[in-house]
């Protein structure tokens, strides 16, 4: 088998951890001489021959910062949120038990462009609230070993709180995988210290993730090799609490050097486990294993829900077969947390032409909220036990100014104020607002609408909220767990448009939680005016004080027919800021159409920068948006009778207001 494309090993029930490539569409062009693409490394030394097309080899040992080309590409500028946790959306859903964790593979190895591309088919994550660990699966013999998130992928999982870890991934032998790259990751220097533990550190603070999942799986190894490897992971958590950052390890290397998986915590894997801040439990595990893996981390002093156990959906998604009540059963204290590996099923299963972004998002709803695509009204029958039915959400709404476009991370085009400004498909996680955490909560007593994210029409970004049904009572939609400060001066703004039937549309927000999990929040109501068109409507909370804990909307039917209701932007604020412009935009490198370009933020918040091509009739089109400083855009060509293109980068602010630009031109 190809070691670059490699798939699940399993024997019987059971699986190694091997990560596989998911298919992403037809075969790619050549890749351009400047893009920048997600860092991914050996240890120490490289193999044998020369790399395959589009692959470089390179040495972790030999890394530094200042040398790193791609760094201003590749470093996440969005810190790590912090989060509350909401009355819950329903009675089973528990808020201090089991967590889950996400082992997902975005792209291979080699040639995963840095900040998105040009199309829409990609894995969106956005339900980001379910989730408390993610790590950025991947890793070959043939490509690299040691995979840095792309920056992306970090910045949009930080607006939500969600930490995320790089990868080592020693693979077995039958894989390619060779015990000298062991040795190498834990080689030690005169001092007998780990000089890779210290540059993995180093690599994760200058990209800006979280710290690293260890996996290692190649078999060969002795007690000293196991010794050497303890003796790593000892010094690698040690110097990653100092910088924030967090370290997991994988059941697969024991204590003697072997690779041996337990499926549970033991005496074989105990002491990495105690060398961690976690541990992903592999998919051998049993109830009884599971059961005595978390008596023996709480006897530690330790906690269960620090063992995460393996759930393969890899292959077969929510038909998995999962022995749910081994690990967070309903009538009892959950046994371990949840380890998802491979949940980008609910994209790959897809057909490859039918891979829409509503397609996925159907399927991803499915996945995380159940078959009812309520978690407000779980559905008792469904065999497939989803995160809303068991864990809390969480959500990151806390300060004011707060807004959102209901931007997914991808589209079919971009649209600015309603209007589109670029008919490329696009994907780039970085540009993901923060979503509303449970989706989707309906709360009526009669015919319930359907809730969606829409593509074929956006106020900003790829995507808006779609109401559509024919209510025949008003019904309720939850739309964002707060904890925000409401004055005398706090106005809310809503984006919306009505494209079938009439509706009456009310904002509703809550001073208070709800009496019990899954009751309607205590709203308070205010109209909204309506008008042709997108329209922007502006509410002051008159008469609320204190703290807002959810915002929603009320729609009801009024003509009785069928409604279809697009929501495009919320924006809680006390004022309005307008950042200030990025100055000393440069192209600092030029390949026929292929540019980067780096700027320098105006110092102040700025949610994001957005990158235009000014065209000689005057409009201006869209090529990028960014969290970073620095962009790349690729496949430019002159306009008809144009000597020098123009450019320009702007910076927005939270509430989507835009900077004055600043400019630079790029002679043909």
């Amino acid at each position: 088998m190809n070691p670059t494309r490699r798939t699940v090993l399993i024997a019987g029930a059971t699986a190694a951890l091997l990560p596989s490539l998911p298919a992403f569409g037809a075969p790619k062009a050549k890749a351009a001489a400047l893009q920048p693409y997600a860092s991914y490394w050996y240890p120490d030394s490289l193999p044998a021959g020369t790399p395959g097309t589009g692959i470089t080899w390179r040495s972790l040992k030999s890394w530094r910062p200042a040398d790193d080309p791609d760094l201003a590409f590749n470093a996440s500028t969005v810190p790590l949120a912090a989060r509350f946790t909401p009355t819950p959306a329903n009675p089973t859903a528990r808020t201090d038990q089991a967590r889950i964790q996400s082992l997902v593979s975005f792209g291979p190895t080699a040639g995963n462009p840095s900040q998105g591309s040009a199309t829409a088919d990609y894995y969106a994550l956005t339900h980001w609230a379910y989730i408390d660990e993610l790590v950025f699966w991947g890793g070959s013999s043939g490509e690299g070993l040691v995979l840095a998130p792309n920056a992306p992928i970090v910045d949009a999982a930080h607006r939500h709180g969600v930490p995320v870890l790089g990868n080592i991934f020693l693979p077995p032998v039958a894989y390619g995988g060779q015990l000298q790259w062991t040795r190498d990751l834990v080689q030690k220097d005169a001092a007998g210290r780990y000089p890779l533990a210290e540059r993995l550190v180093a690599v994760a603070a200058a990209y800006g993730f979280d710290g690293w999942f260890v996996n290692a799986e190649t078999s060969g190894g002795n007690a000293e090799l196991g010794a050497d490897m303890l003796g790593f992971l000892r010094e690698l958590k040690t110097l990653a609490q100092v910088k924030g950052q967090r370290v997991t390890w994988y059941d697969s290397m024991t204590v003697n050097g072997s690779v041996s998986w337990q499926g549970a915590l033991n005496s074989q894997n105990e002491p990495f486990f105690q060398a961690a801040d976690d541990m992903f439990v592999d998919f051998r595990w049993t109830a009884a294993k599971l059961t005595s893996s978390g008596q023996r981390a709480q006897e530690l002093g330790r906690g269960r829900y620090e063992l995460w156990a393996g759930v393969d959906v890899e292959a077969n998604g929510w038909n998995s077969s999962v022995n749910w009540d081994a690990i967070v059963p309903r009538d009892k204290a959950h046994v371990a947390s949840v380890g998802f590996y491979r949940p980008e099923w609910t994209r790959n299963h897809l057909p490859a032409d039918g891979r829409s972004p509503g397609d996925f998002h159907a399927a991803d709803d499915r996945f995380w909220t159940g078959r009812s695509l309520d978690p407000s009204r779980p559905d008792g029958t469904d065999g497939w036990r989803a995160p809303a039915v068991t864990v809390a959400d969480r959500s990151t709404v806390t300060s004011v100014p707060f807004a959102s476009v209901f931007n997914t991370g991808h589209g079919l085009r971009w649209y600015e104020d309603g209007e589109v400004t670029s008919d490329v498909p696009w994907n780039h996680l970085g540009l993901q607002d923060r979503l509303p955490s449970r989706r989707w909560v309906v709360h009526t007593d009669g015919r319930r609408p359907a809730v969606t994210f829409d593509f074929a029409d956006a106020w900003h970004g790829g995507s808006s909220v779609l109401v559509a049904g024919e209510p025949d009572r008003p019904a309720v939609l939850e739309l964002y767990a707060t904890r925000l400060p409401v004055t005398a001066d706090t106005v809310v703004e809503l984006t919306h448009r009505t494209d079938a039937g009439g509706v009456q549309v009310e904002l509703a927000v809550a001073t208070a939680e709800p009496t019990a999990p899954g009751a309607t929040p205590p709203y308070t109501y205010f109209p909204v005016t309506s008008a042709d068109g997108w329209h922007t409507a502006t509410v002051r909370l008159t008469g609320l004080t204190g703290t807002a804990h959810a915002i929603g909307v009320r729609l009801t039917a009024t003509d009785g027919g069928p409604v279809r209701w697009r929501l495009g932007g919320l924006a809680v604020r006390t004022g309005t800021r307008t950042p200030a412009a990025p100055t000393g935009l440069r192209i600092t490198a030029a390949s026929g159409g292929d540019l980067r370009f780096a700027w320098a933020p105006a110092p102040g918040d700025a949610r994001h920068h957005t990158l235009h091509r000014l065209l000689p009739d005057g409009t201006r089109r869209f090529l990028g948006g960014t969290c970073q400083r620095a962009f790349f855009v690729g496949g430019l060509r002159p306009e008809p009778g144009e000597a020098a293109a123009r450019f320009e980068v702007r910076a927005v602010g939270e509430l989507y207001t835009t900077s004055d630009p600043a400019t630079v031109t790029h002679r043909w």
